[in-house]
């Protein structure tokens, strides 16, 4: 369940005071399971990455067609490195950020249930095996744990067995 938040100017008070104010509009998400839990960001997968490739792939053809083959080459990997280096920027600061967050959710949670740290059993469980554990509802969480360490279940793995998946709808 989500709300609309949006800034609002509060003129009663002389200068502009600002405030934000909820609406009652509720936006209605598709619910989230193993199969629709990828999340895209249209904007930069399929527009700004797919512009980035059909200006790789021009250059490079000019580069074996055209007169200025040195040129176009040059110009083909400017834009061979801008795309790595947009890729490479965009996951680095924000899957870092999201990874620290995903971890102390599930010492968090793994606290509440057993009241136990996780910490101690975190050496023996990868932080992927972590992220996919985090689907998995309380009532499973203790008994995915358990299987996950006798068996050294697999991310996806994990993930298949979630019979209650509980959705993360503010991953970035």
């Amino acid at each position: 369940m989500f709300y609309h938040i949006v800034l609002c100017n509060n003129r009663k008070h002389g200068k502009g005071t600002k405030y934000a104010a909820i609406l009652l509009k509720e936006i209605r998400m598709k619910k989230q399971d193993y199969h629709n839990h990828v999340k895209y960001y249209p904007l930069h997968h399929f527009v700004f990455y797919p512009l980035l490739l059909a200006a790789v792939v021009a250059c490079f053809r000019f580069a074996f067609t055209q007169q200025q083959w040195k040129e176009w080459l040059a110009i083909g990997l400017v834009f061979v490195f801008i795309g790595w280096l947009s890729f490479m920027l965009r996951q680095h600061y924000a899957l870092g950020n999201q990874n620290r967050i995903v971890r102390l959710e599930m010492r968090f949670r793994y606290y509440v249930l057993t009241n136990k740290k996780l910490e101690a059993l975190e050496p023996q469980l990868s932080f992927k095996q972590l992220a996919a554990l985090r689907f998995a509802s309380d009532e499973e969480l203790l008994q995915l744990i358990e299987i996950t360490l006798h068996q050294n279940l697999s991310p996806d793995g994990i993930k298949k067995l979630i019979k209650n998946w509980q959705p993360d709808d503010m991953r970035v």
